[in-house]
């Protein structure tokens, strides 16, 4: 018993050690931003490797960033677009999937099948055809070109299928006793079931419009209607790039999806344990 004990303790301690040392690795890319985002330029370029923190921790990097680029209309564009992104996707996918998967109609399968093929082919593909649309409408450089490529998700409707697949029909039969029909079944029963999917969905809905870089580059060039990531996209320079200025602008895009993160901590771990997906 105690050989066994013993084993197990090492077993932890090694495990344990592997963990710590695994999520250093992950957030030394996160530190060095940090620490380049107080360095002058001379001292972000250097060759000698000892160079790790700065010599005077300078904060007009991040003054002259916030001068140059109006951060407060970045921040808002940013969670204007992730807000909208995240309702669109989650109200559309909801009904899309509760169709699917529980309702019988003509051509159910072909359909769908139509609806699996947008996740089999690369996004890039949907970029030409998204402009043009966005363009005929005269709707460039708006908050809704952002918007515009997630209002609808096949990956979101296959998600919340699943979920409406997995509830019993028991609950849709005793509510068809009761006398409700289609409409009331899916928003009073069937809907706030399936709360685990649509916050799965929200979160990778979020998280995939934050990230987002060739898109608002396309459809909004003008830097006060673009998003955080193409903004800083524009940061770096053709000949020579200020890379303290470049960290002190991706720390300060950081902060929104920090925020996020610090208010729905929660959810995020309870919609990513239950999809089984990670991000």
């Amino acid at each position: 018993m105690d050989s066994v004990h013993t084993r197990d303790k090492i077993t932890r301690v090694v495990i344990h050690v592997i963990l710590i040392v695994m999520s250093i690795i992950m957030l030394a890319p996160f530190a060095w931003m940090i620490l380049t985002a107080f360095k002058t330029v001379s001292e972000s370029t250097s060759l000698d490797p000892f160079v790790i923190f700065p010599s005077s921790w300078e904060f007009d990097n991040f003054v002259t960033v916030w001068k140059n680029y109006n951060f407060l209309i970045l921040y808002k564009n940013t969670l204007l677009m992730i807000f909208f992104r995240v309702l669109c996707a989650v109200l559309t996918a909801t009904m899309a999937g509760y169709a699917f998967g529980r309702l019988n109609f003509p051509f159910k399968n072909a359909l769908f099948m139509l609806v699996m093929m947008q996740m089999m082919v690369p996004s890039q593909i949907f970029l030409l055809p998204q402009y043009l649309m966005v363009s005929k409408m005269g709707m460039l450089n708006t908050q809704f070109a952002l918007v515009f490529p997630g209002i609808v998700t096949a990956f979101g409707t296959f998600l919340l299928k699943t979920s409406f697949q997995g509830l019993p029909k028991d609950l849709e039969e005793a509510a068809g006793i009761d006398g409700c029909n289609i409409g009331q079944k899916f928003l009073l029963i069937m809907a706030p079931l399936t709360r685990s999917g649509m916050v799965s969905l929200g979160i990778f809905t979020a998280v995939i419009a934050f990230k987002e870089l060739m898109w608002p580059m396309i459809a909004c060039s003008n830097v006060a209607s673009t998003s955080l990531s193409a903004a800083l996209a524009k940061l770096q320079g053709q000949f020579a790039t200020n890379y303290p200025q470049l960290m002190a602008a991706a720390l300060m895009a950081c902060v929104p999806m920090i925020v996020i993160y610090l208010v729905f901590q929660k959810q995020f771990v309870e919609g990513i344990a239950t999809s089984g997906g990670k991000l």
